[in-house]
């Protein structure tokens, strides 16, 4: 059966850490997830969580 595409709240949402984490991304593809928020340089002025880059982020803010 066909499920529709869920609506994004944003553009980019799709790559967010609070999108992918939503889904449990960090616990299976824990080293792809690592590489994103290893050597973190924007924090999320939202949820509070860190990346590497801001693209991964809906509210970044440098650290």
């Amino acid at each position: 059966m066909f499920e529709p595409k869920p609506k994004m709240p944003h553009e980019g949402h799709e790559m967010h850490l609070c999108y992918l984490a939503n889904l449990g991304y960090q616990a299976q593809d824990t080293e792809d997830y690592k590489k994103l928020v290893r050597g973190a340089q924007y924090i999320c002025e939202g949820c509070g969580r860190a990346a590497a880059d801001k693209i991964n982020l809906c509210r970044p803010k440098k650290l």
